[in-house]
């Protein structure tokens, strides 16, 4: 039988490692076992002893762990930087964001904001930081959403009967849930292009699959499907 293969990941990357998750099963003759979610939560599970042969994070994240002896050295490699965007349900009409006053008005005209976690998800946190820049964090307070993640919440969003809300999250979570439509991402002076990285465990059992895994992710071969998803290219 073969032997499992453990990814814990942040959500951006859930859509890219679904594509290819036949891929790698059958190049490192695993099964994959792979487990989402806000990227400080993931974090936490990898220190705390949660079964995992491959990480990916914030590429900062990536390299503490490096540096405290979590992730084998020399494994990482970059998938590609994912801006965070703005999201409403497929059918409503879309709101104009491309300035700073326009995303304040969506924002205030919005019935409910859905929003990953806004202590641990990069995104949440960036978020709120996003509200209180705008001068609006109080304003909205009783219509925020929050949700343990990105994806959590545009499909949380989908399945709402309001087309008067709004969402704000990664674009890769965005793409990959059917009933929301990526808006555009969020206004220059609010730009957040967060690098995923993907490292091996330093104490995996199967850290010679681990590694090709991630070479199959981060591979040129798959460029294409990486764009696609919402990863911009590694400059």
């Amino acid at each position: 039988m073969s032997r499992f293969i453990h990814l814990l990941s942040g959500g951006a990357a859930q859509g890219l490692v679904n594509d290819l998750k036949p891929s790698i099963e059958i190049a490192t003759s695993t099964m994959m076992s792979s487990t989402f979610g806000a990227v400080g939560l993931m974090k936490q599970k990898l220190i705390e002893g949660a079964p995992c042969d491959v990480v990916i994070l914030t590429a900062a994240l990536i390299e503490q762990l490096t540096a405290s002896g979590h992730v084998l050295a020399g494994s990482a490699r970059h998938l590609g930087p994912v801006k965070t965007g703005v999201a409403v349900k497929s059918g409503s009409p879309w709101p104009q964001v491309e300035t700073a006053e326009q995303l304040k008005a969506a924002m205030l005209a919005a019935t409910g904001i859905y929003f990953p976690e806004p202590q641990l998800a990069t995104a949440g946190i960036h978020f709120m930081k996003v509200l209180n820049g705008l001068g609006i964090a109080d304003t909205v307070a009783s219509k925020l959403r929050p949700y343990p993640n990105g994806n959590t919440a545009m499909n949380a969003m989908a399945a709402c009967d309001d087309p008067q809300v709004i969402g704000c999250t990664q674009v890769t979570e965005i793409l990959i849930t059917a009933g929301v439509d990526l808006v555009a991402n969020l206004p220059i002076e609010f730009e957040l292009a967060t690098m995923y990285t993907a490292g091996v465990r330093s104490t995996s059992t199967c850290a010679q699959q681990a590694q090709a895994m991630i070479d199959i992710l981060t591979s040129s071969e798959h460029a294409n499907l990486r764009a696609r998803g919402g990863f911009l290219p590694v400059a």
